[in-house]
């Protein structure tokens, strides 16, 4: 009798601390339970009720589910009018700078237009019996990477037609160091529209906040302008992408290396377009000095790649254990040193660089011979009166 006793009462010890021990699970699931603004339905599910929507979004704009965001909008019965694609298209399978046509979505019936080419701010029609603009695009942290140009576009031009905007904010794979050089007013454009570094350290939402709070709107003009925040998100360490935000930045090591190997798009050296590894890979037909070799060829990320059919040398990066929280430009360095072509610039003709760069300092820094440890002391004044103004806006934990 007594053993029997002696089990039960073990058995009760048992249950209770496992029922106990499940309790604490839950509560410690709960605070590390990470969410997208886009999975946080409750929160903006009310505020678009009753109201008729335009969507800016892509393949990126996906629920924890891999749902659609715009499928799951139209279950729950809100009232979308017009999807606005950016860059890349609404499926995002279109090449960089490639005309995107306006159409309609297949699945849905919602009509597209896009916001890339001649037509990349929405017009008074376009807007036209829109109440709200849901925006949710996944954003690489990046200035010259165009959906934050989109983003302010879209902003100044509900803010010109009181509309409202909604921000669904998605992580920043960069996290929330800066660095790079700043914009200079005289260089600004589609690829970078605003006078700041090209890694920032913001997520899209507080970039919204940013481009609002400063007045950098055409005019000085506001948008009526609601973030909804992500959940336990901080800038402590890196989450993956929902899905690749455009065809060339198919994975987080090419996002990682796009700002440090973006730069030579302005020059003849090709980063991997028409291969397995864009922005993973360096190289061009006058750099045999370096070690790895590679030809791009057309394929679904680029139909016509810069450098098509020609051997080039360069440098594979996606073996390497990288995980850069700087821009590193050594390897636009140990390009430029290693490029011999008596018949073409090293840097193309049309300047592009420059664009990219934010001012031609960058350029003739590379040509006077300057080390990367000179080049990377000279923007530190401009990137410490930036981190003044970005300061205001952030929201979650560097």
């Amino acid at each position: 009798m007594n053993l029997k006793v002696k089990i039960k009462d073990l058995l009760l010890v048992v249950l209770i601390y496992f029922g106990f021990y499940q309790m604490i699970s839950a509560q410690n699931m709960g605070k590390n339970c990470f969410k997208t603004g886009a999975d946080r339905s409750e929160l903006y599910l009310p505020l678009l009720k009753n109201k008729t929507i335009a969507m800016v979004t892509n393949q990126t704009g996906l629920l924890q589910d891999k749902t659609f965001l715009v499928d799951f909008l139209v279950k729950n019965n809100i009232k979308i009018k017009t999807i606005f694609a950016p860059e890349h298209g609404f499926r995002g399978d279109a090449d960089a700078g490639e005309h995107v046509k306006n159409g309609v979505d297949t699945k849905t019936g919602i009509s597209i237009i896009s916001l890339y080419g001649d037509n990349k701010k929405p017009k008074a029609e376009q807007l036209k019996g829109i109440d709200l603009v849901l925006f949710d695009i996944q954003d690489v942290g990046v200035r010259f990477y165009t959906y934050i140009s989109t983003l302010t576009y879209v902003m100044e031009a509900a803010a010109e037609n009181n509309v409202e905007v909604l921000v669904l904010d998605r992580p920043n794979p960069q996290d929330g160091f800066i660095d790079g050089p700043v914009l200079k007013e005289q260089w600004k454009s589609f690829i970078g529209m605003h006078e700041i570094p090209v890694i920032y350290g913001l997520t899209i939402g507080e970039y919204g906040k940013m481009v609002n709070g400063e007045k950098w709107l055409k005019n000085g003009v506001q948008a009526k302008y609601t973030l909804i925040p992500m959940q336990n998100y901080h800038k402590k360490q890196r989450y993956g992408v929902s899905d690749k935000p455009s065809p060339n930045l198919p994975n987080d090591k090419a996002i990682n290396l796009y700002p440090s190997l973006c730069f030579f798009e302005g020059t003849q050296v090709s980063v991997g377009r028409g291969t397995d590894l864009p922005f993973q890979i360096y190289g061009s037909p006058w750099t045999k000095n370096l070690p790895y070799q590679f030809t791009p060829k057309p394929n679904f990320g680029a139909k016509d790649p810069f450098l098509n059919g020609q051997l080039c040398y360069g440098e594979n990066l996606s073996g390497k254990n990288l995980e850069l929280r700087e821009l590193n430009i050594s390897w636009l360095l140990n390009a430029y040193k290693n490029y011999k072509n008596p018949a073409q610039d090293f840097f193309l003709k049309n300047l592009f660089f420059d664009k990219l760069a934010g001012s031609d300092e960058l350029r003739k820094q590379i040509i006077a011979g300057k080390s990367a440890s000179e080049i990377k002391n000279s923007w530190k004044k401009d990137l410490e009166k930036f981190q003044k103004i970005r300061a205001k806006y952030v929201m979650y934990e560097d």
